[in-house]
């Protein structure tokens, strides 16, 4: 199935667009940004372009867009369906009129008939979408792709592929984590660390799911607690793994308890419940019904990202857990990253976190030069990528703001607004984009922008000049998302932009550059962004990476950004820019 449009039917849409259509620069403006459009002009200009064209502009746009060109019940989008319908001969409004316009309408004059369809609702892939495109002769792509039905909050999974044996020091974890569960039953509170890209996921499911399978059978619960929508998919992601290469002769019912999903009490049939902490917190609170019946009958916990279960939310989580059940609960499994000497979760923070789980350490038994640098050990065998930090200072100056301040106070990192403004800054994007241009052509690259119209524009540059690339966010339609994820890891484009969705469950192993654009102050999300590339060989990943942070001197920051905690992370650091 096609999902983007050609370089030719993009030629084909921009000439109609402009030469057949007359959609004019203004209104093109407006679809594209009126801002972004004079700073795209701006910076192509600086890279030694000419001035855009109209035809330049919607060759953009179309570029920007692609399928979803037409797609949207925004004003903006409306009043192009409009225009285009306008410039249709009589004869072929009636005709689209009759096949698609309102049932028993008594309209009989094309001129009334136009409105009616142009605010139909736009179904992408559909008949009314694929006859109006067809009519105005653009290629069907633009009609839109089909989305697949919503994600299901209930499925079974059946068997599948065998995955990639684990590692020697993975397959001791999983058994030293058996070995717990055999020793200490109900009682089991441990914690699993290694350093990212280690393979925590799979170790825990691989081993839980050994534990679990005789008692999924009677009925029962893991429970699997993570802080994202996007870290429950991946865990739901390797669960299905997992499973379906076991062989085992049923399926496994799988619940999403995430996202303000419901699970209803008739649909309880014992399986892996995957659920973030926020909705476990929101319906105790609630008294959720379908939440007891889960907790009384869940056998093991799993507790992703485990640092952050000294909040609150995790106490009351608990303590609904043993009001249900008693004292003894159920096995407890916290998982994190390995403490570094100056990287996220630090030792004593670790061995906090022991302490909150009254758990055992499942730790690597690599010997003392494991020990002694973790990160080090798995780089240098490769189970890390050796990466190579860039400090590109952009020298440019921002303030913080005292609401800015304030709310940096309460959201534990740089605020949203601020964000804004980088992304509007001219000069620090013409910074970026010429940076990310000087890579060698085809270099696997992950951008991380600063704001969801950040990632699209600066995909539009790239693309501009004759770099592939692609953005994706958040309300990017799954199958154009999935789509474009395969082209990244399939090399067929270079730079692969985003805003806020390939920070975790996300796996490009090839990743060779992680370019960040955004600057931020979580040391939680940086470890979670540069993870994308740091997977070495011996995971079929690539031998080193290379991480860009595009530095600004920002005033009244408080807290150093992240990339200044992660020096163990590092082969080699230099800096550039100023």
């Amino acid at each position: 199935m096609q999902i983007f449009p050609t370089d030719e039917e993009v030629e084909l849409a921009a000439d109609l667009l402009v030469n057949k259509y007359n959609v004019s620069a203004q209104l093109l403006g407006r679809l594209f940004d009126t801002e972004q459009r004079d700073q795209a002009n701006s910076i192509l200009q600086s890279l030694g372009g000419d001035r855009l064209t109209t035809v330049d502009v919607a060759r953009l746009l179309v570029q920007r867009k692609g399928p979803e060109l037409f797609t949207g019940s925004q004003d903006v989008t409306r009043q192009l369906r409009l225009h285009l319908a306008q410039q249709l001969s009589d004869e072929k409004v009636q005709t689209l009129f009759e096949q698609y316009g309102p049932a028993n309408s008594n309209i009989s004059s094309p001129s009334f008939m136009r409105k009616p369809l142009v605010e139909k609702k736009w179904h992408a892939g559909k008949h009314w979408a694929r006859g109006f495109v067809a009519a105005l002769g653009f290629p069907t792509i633009f009609a839109g792709v089909l989305q697949p039905n919503k994600v299901p909050t209930i499925q079974d999974v059946p068997p599948l592929d065998v995955p990639p044996k684990l590692a020697d020091f993975q397959e001791n974890l999983k058994a030293r984590m058996l070995e717990v569960l055999a020793r200490d039953g109900v009682r089991t509170r441990c914690v699993v660390t290694l350093p990212t890209g280690g393979g925590k996921t799979r170790i825990a499911v691989e081993a839980f799911i050994d534990w679990m399978q005789p008692r999924f059978a009677e009925g029962k619960y893991l429970v699997w607690i993570a802080q994202s929508e996007e870290l429950c998919e991946q865990a739901i992601a390797c669960i299905e793994q997992m499973w379906g290469s076991r062989q085992f002769i049923g399926p496994l019912r799988i619940y999403r308890f995430f996202g303000g999903r419901d699970i209803p009490l008739d649909e309880l049939r014992g399986g892996g419940v995957v659920a973030s902490i926020q909705q476990l917190h929101n319906r105790i609170k609630s008294g959720d019904e379908s939440l007891a019946a889960i907790l009384k009958d869940t056998r093991a916990m799993i507790v992703d990202e485990a640092h952050r279960a000294v909040s609150q939310m995790y106490d009351n989580l608990l303590d609904a857990a043993e009001h249900i059940c008693g004292s003894d609960l159920f096995p407890v499994c916290g998982l994190t990253a390995t403490p570094g000497r100056t990287g996220l979760n630090r030792a004593q923070e670790t061995v906090k976190l022991v302490g909150r789980f009254e758990a055992y350490l499942v730790k690597p038994d690599l010997g003392t030069e494991y020990e002694e640098n973790p990160l080090r050990y798995f780089r240098e065998h490769k189970f890390l990528a050796r990466a190579h930090h860039v400090l590109y200072r952009s020298g440019r100056e921002y303030t913080l703001t005292d609401d800015e301040v304030d709310k940096m106070s309460r959201e534990d990192d740089l605020p949203a607004g601020f964000l804004k403004r980088l992304a509007a800054d001219k000069q620090r994007n013409l910074l970026i984009v010429r940076r990310l241009l000087s890579l060698p052509k085809d270099t696997s690259t992950l951008v991380y922008a600063c704001t969801v119209e950040h990632a699209y524009f600066l995909s539009v540059i790239l693309t501009a000049q004759r770099r592939k690339s692609g953005a994706v966010s958040a309300d990017t339609p799954v199958t154009l998302r999935r789509a474009l994820v395969r082209d990244f890891k399939e090399q067929k484009i270079e730079f692969l932009c985003n805003y806020g969705v390939l920070t975790t469950g996300f796996d490009a192993p090839k990743t060779e550059c992680i370019a960040l654009c955004r600057p931020t102050t979580s040391e939680v999300l940086y470890e979670q962004i540069i993870g994308r590339g740091l997977r070495g060989p011996q995971f079929g990943g690539t031998p080193e990476c290379t991480i860009i942070d595009f530095a600004d001197n920002i005033r009244r920051l408080g807290p150093p950004l992240a990339y200044a905690r992660f020096a163990d992370y590092w082969s080699d650091e230099k800096t550039e820019g100023e």
